[in-house]
């Protein structure tokens, strides 16, 4: 049986691949590992089915057999210490490419997610003006860090690796607010990253769910339904 995942039934991102799904979607495309997904509503992920695999009521989970996990970077780490093409062999670097895993997750996204929450749900408040530039400003810090390290190599150590299918989903969600563009060599790191075939069916994919949601008769009419 493959494994399942849960993603969101109606998009979030209007289809744009920042739901945390693609994460793990791509890591399976990444290691060719068929997979089933089950759409979920914003109501069923409170109810206690999915709580008993999620606590915090969000997706994506994922399940094989009686294994459960509901972490992005437990999962993606699962899949790449259990199929080869996500983690190099060699012990030493294969510690180095789960580094990577890390300091996207836990230094470089919680800027950007700050940035994002600002410019989203907080745009209203009196002192949002004020706030903002220190939050970009904080974004930057990072964006300056992470571009010194990769340098005009492709990727952050070596070859793709787990570190960067995690890292350049992160960055991803800067393209709205234009910092990204700051950092040409980062820029170019994420259209790499987007340009992988696994990337590509993966964000296909979905895609495919937010179309479905926005127009379900075309969609059927295309499948011949």
């Amino acid at each position: 049986m493959p494994p399942v995942i849960t993603a969101f039934a109606t998009s979030p991102d209007r289809g744009q691949g920042l739901a945390r799904d693609m994460r793990v979607r791509w890591a399976l495309e990444e290691v060719s590992q068929p997979y089933d997904v089950r759409l979920l509503s914003s109501a069923e992920m409170k109810e206690p089915a999915h709580l008993a695999l999620h606590p915090f009521g969000q997706i994506p989970t994922y399940e094989e057999g009686d294994l459960s996990l509901f972490e992005t970077g437990a999962i993606v780490l699962h899949i790449a210490e259990h199929h080869a093409g996500l983690l190099p062999i060699d012990a030493k670097v294969r510690a180095r490419a789960i580094n990577w895993m890390f300091a996207a997750l836990n230094t470089v996204e919680p800027p950007i997610l700050e940035l994002a929450n600002a410019m989203l749900l907080e745009s209203d408040k009196p002192w949002s003006k004020e706030r903002l530039p220190l939050v970009m400003d904080r974004v930057r810090d990072r964006l300056e860090q992470l571009s010194a390290h990769l340098g005009d190599t492709d990727w952050v150590d070596g070859k793709f690796s787990a570190g960067d299918l995690m890292m350049v989903h992160a960055l991803q969600r800067l393209k709205p607010s234009g910092l990204l563009d700051e950092y040409p060599n980062l820029s170019a790191y994420v259209a790499r990253g987007e340009a992988r075939h696994a990337y590509m069916r993966a964000f296909a994919a979905q895609l495919e769910v937010f179309q479905m949601s926005e127009h379900p008769k075309s969609i059927c009419a295309q499948l011949g339904h």
